[in-house]
Formats: C-alpha cells, structure tokens, sequence
C-alpha cells in the first residue's frame, strides 16, 4: 500500500512562506514634491486613492513617458485651466485621477522591467501601432483602466513571447 502523499497542514510554514511572499511582493513608488508614496498591495493602493495624490504628480508621470502635461491631462479628461488652478492651490486629485496616476505608475514600471530598463525602446513601444491591441498605440488606451489593464496583458504577453 503506497503512502500518503498529502502533507497536513502547518500553520507556521503557512506564516513564514506569506512573510517571504510579503517581502518579495512589488513594491511601487512615486515621488513628488518631497514626499514619497509608496504601496506594495491594491489594499495600500486603495488607502493612497482615498487619500489622493497632489497635482504635482501629473507631471510626474508626464516626464516618465515623456510625454507633454498638457497630453497626460487628456489621458485624465482634466482641463489645462483646472490643472493650473488646482496645482497653484496645491489641491489634491480625485480618487479616479489619483487611480489612475497609480495604475500608470505601476505600468510604466512593468513596461521598463519588460523592456530591461531600456525606456528608449519602452516608449517606442508604446507609440507604435499593436496588432494585439486592434492596430492602436498602447499610449491611446492609457485613458481607462481597462485601457491601461489591456496595455499591461499586452505587456505580458510579450514578456512570455506570445503576440503582442
């Protein structure tokens, strides 16, 4: 008679593999004005969403794709006057805006690991056409989160070389 394979439960190895697990997670970071936000859990996402992030960061991510704020303020469906005014009064974002900075954070790192650092190449990428994308720039998509959701599967697929 073979013996049984299945191993019973052991809470401690359970605790210590989640602490490793923990530690090994991704952590992301944004920096703007001096202060630091960083997250390494969608719960921790949703505590710095509720929060809200400073308009400075807008501008953040505009220099992280190198793209002009005036475009990244498109991407947010914010007016160029609001901005002004909002940045001026040091105000916060909403918690879709603030979402969504979060979201492109979190992909325009993915998008550089991908790419092995090389934002050259990255941001080419995400200008150019993409069949797996219906024949748009991934930078198009970067208005939604499903946008931005489609943009990283497609990251993913590419990282595994599938189509992308």
């Amino acid at each position: 008679m073979e013996k049984d394979t299945l191993k019973t439960f052991n809470p401690k190895r359970s605790i210590k593999r989640a602490a490793i697990a923990r530690r090994l997670a991704p952590k992301w970071s944004l920096e703007s004005e001096g202060n630091k936000y960083v997250w390494a859990s969608k719960m921790e996402r949703v505590g710095l969403i509720r929060q809200g992030l400073p308009y400075s960061t807008i501008e953040v991510i505009s220099k992280r794709i190198n793209t002009p704020v005036k475009e990244v303020l498109q991407i947010l469906s914010l007016p160029q006057t609001t901005y002004n005014k909002k940045r001026r009064e040091k105000s916060l974002l909403s918690g879709r805006d603030s979402e969504t900075v979060l979201l492109l954070t979190e992909l325009i790192d993915f998008g550089l690991e991908v790419f092995n650092q090389e934002e050259d190449k990255f941001l080419r990428w995400l200008k150019k056409p993409n069949v797996s994308l219906g024949g748009v720039t991934p930078e198009s998509l970067l208005d939604s989160t499903t946008g931005i959701q489609e943009v990283k599967n497609c990251l993913n697929r590419l990282e595994y070389g599938n189509l992308a």
